[in-house]
């Protein structure tokens, strides 16, 4: 059952309380990527025996595996995936960021370049669930950044075959290579190289805690989008709204894995009982009702508040992965969010739209960490570079302040390497 709370009754800390991880498993991850250094394709192949059943001669998945995936999906998905990659590519389009130049003093020429990263690593579960949407939500951007080449991986089944919706999302989303490979040793793989599978120079996706904790210890030899926890949602909801939705829209997310969390934060009582009800009602419809029950049962909660200022506090001071404003006129409370990934606007936008099709990303920051980052975008796969041009007249209009502001911080050869080319000029100008 999920709890019901009354804001300003209960202690804070159980407010604000998040799903953490079960156990640690940094020790085990950090085995796994040593062997995976060490032992490249050997190791893969041993993991991917032990943890998918699945014995492989070949780690890639090949353009006939590719080909009969296509055959095998039925049309009216295929159709679908392309209407939800035209969505995502028309939103992720805007997100280009272009290079500058200013050159508006005399003898000085200072830019940026706006260049991809070469090449985009994606790891896409393949376990309890497997998620074609992912596919299309981070490849797309790093094809419209402009990366070389996006490298994919991926969990086989036991009989060492990929599902075919998620070959037909990569044939769709433009992936240029696949691996049959899954868990902490595919992301050492990527960060690292085997004989199979390139090294590549960031790596985005959502995985489970080894997935998360590998990302974790191989970042700084490669980039990373985020370390992503437990799927999260949250509905704001006032007394008008339809308990059914709300209820559906919370249980959307509770049915992605146990620790997932489904919160409402609501200004009316009634519409708390009635939604607390509804859940009860719905989870036994679900195909992972297990799933979605211990979710709410462990996570879930339901914030009771005396106004919607109060709940839209609550809000930002969760700031959650998704965020629902179930309300009349909610542009006119989109000012007023200020920490959430993504937000869904009124009573006919359920989260799954952004999962599957609206557009915007669906890699979203979680655990609070709204609060300091950003969906999955184009910038996640581009990087900037500057560079400056003085000539010798324009340098010798500030040589001097150069070397007054290295001296005032006791670096006399950074004020040399600045002043000796004008004491040369002169040097030069009295012979």
């Amino acid at each position: 059952m999920i709890k019901i709370m009354k804001y300003g009754e209960v202690p804070n800390s159980e407010i604000f309380l998040r799903a953490v991880p079960e156990a640690d498993v940094s020790a085990i991850v950090g085995d796994i990527i040593s062997d995976v250094r060490q032992n490249g394709d050997e190791a893969l192949r041993r993991y991917t025996e032990k943890f998918d059943g699945a014995c492989l001669e070949s780690l890639a998945v090949s353009a006939e595996e590719i080909k009969e995936a296509l055959a095998s999906v039925e049309p009216e998905f295929l159709e679908i995936l392309k209407k939800a990659a035209k969505n995502i590519t028309k939103f992720h389009s805007r997100q280009q960021r272009n290079s500058f130049i200013i050159n508006d003093e005399s003898g000085i020429v200072i830019g940026q370049k706006v260049i991809p990263v070469d090449r985009a690593g994606l790891y896409v579960p393949g376990g309890t669930a497997a998620y074609p949407s992912t596919v299309l939500m981070d490849a797309i951007p790093a094809k419209i950044a402009g990366c070389r080449q996006v490298v994919m991986v991926t969990p086989p089944d036991k009989n060492g075959k990929v599902n075919p919706a998620i070959l037909a999302a990569a044939s769709v989303a433009g992936v240029d290579r696949i691996f049959k490979v899954g868990g902490a040793q595919a992301i050492a793989a990527l960060a690292y190289g085997t004989g199979s599978i390139p090294k590549v120079d960031k790596i985005v996706g959502p995985g489970n805690a080894f997935v998360a904790e590998a990302k974790k210890q191989v970042f700084g030899v490669v980039s990373i989008d985020m370390i992503a926890g437990p799927s999260e949602i949250l509905v704001v909801a006032d007394g008008k709204s339809n308990p059914k939705y709300v209820a559906a829209d919370l249980l959307s997310q509770a049915e992605h894995d146990k620790m997932a969390s489904a919160v409402l934060v609501t200004d009316s009582a009634e519409l708390a009982r009635a939604v607390s009800n509804e859940i009860e009602k719905q989870i036994p419809l679900l195909e992972r009702h297990e799933i979605a029950r211990a979710s709410i049962d462990r996570n879930g909660k339901i914030i009771v508040a005396d106004s919607l200022s109060v709940v839209i506090d609550i809000a930002n001071e969760i700031a959650p992965e998704h965020l629902e404003l179930c309300v009349d006129n909610p542009f006119d409370y989109l000012d007023s969010i200020r920490h959430a990934g993504s937000i869904f606007m009124g009573r006919s936008c359920p989260e799954a739209l952004g999962d599957y099709f609206a557009g915007p990303n669906h890699t979203l920051p979680t655990g609070g960490t709204a609060k300091f980052s950003s969906p999955l975008s184009v910038d996640d796969f581009v990087k900037k570079t500057q560079y400056t041009y003085y000539t010798e007249e324009a340098l010798s209009r500030c040589a001097e302040d150069i070397a007054f502001f290295a001296k005032k911080e006791g670096l006399t050869g950074h004020a040399r390497s600045a002043v000796i080319r004008l004491e040369e000029k002169y040097e030069q100008t009295a012979e």
